[in-house]
C-alpha cells in the first residue's frame, strides 16, 4: 500500500506532508493524516456531516476545509476518516463527511496554520506540506 503522509520534523508543532494522486484524494488524504498523526482513534457507529465551503483559492480552501473539519471534531467530539464530494474546485467543495466518536485523544490540535504552506503538482499527483499548531 503506497503511503499517503508522511510526519516531518519541527520543534514545537505538527508538520506533515500529504500526496494525493488527484486534489480531491489529497484533501481527504490530509484529513485523514490530520487524524492519525495527531493519535485520535474512533470507534463505533459511522457518523454522517455535511460540510460545504467557499474560499478564494485552493490554498485558502485546504486551510479552511480543515479547520472545519477541527471545528466539527471538538464540538461532536467526532474524527472522520472519509469524505463524499458532491462538488469540487479550486475555491468550492460540498461534500458528506463520514466519521465514528473520538475513542481515545493523543495530540490537541489547536488550528491550521498558514506556514510554509504549500499545494505542489508533481509527476505523479500533488503533494501538500501542513503544519498544525499543537
Amino acid at each position: 500500500m503506497r503511503k499517503f503522509f508522511e510526519i516531518l520534523p519541527h520543534k514545537a508543532d505538527l508538520k506533515i506532508k500529504v500526496f494525493g494522486a488527484s486534489k480531491k484524494e489529497l484533501f481527504l488524504n490530509a484529513m485523514k493524516a490530520m487524524f492519525e498523526a495527531a493519535g485520535i482513534k474512533p470507534e463505533g457507529k459511522v457518523v454522517k456531516r455535511k460540510i460545504k465551503i467557499q474560499s478564494p483559492d485552493i490554498l485558502q480552501l485546504l486551510v479552511d476545509f480543515l479547520s472545519e473539519i477541527l471545528y466539527l471534531s471538538e464540538t461532536e467530539n467526532e474524527a472522520y476518516f472519509n469524505i463524499k464530494f458532491k462538488k469540487f474546485s479550486d475555491n468550492t467543495l460540498e461534500g458528506e463527511l463520514f466519521g465514528k466518536k473520538i475513542k481515545e485523544q493523543g495530540l490537541i490540535i489547536k488550528g491550521v496554520t498558514y506556514h510554509n504552506l504549500e499545494i505542489r503538482k508533481k509527476k505523479e499527483g500533488y503533494l501538500a506540506t501542513i503544519l498544525f499548531d499543537v
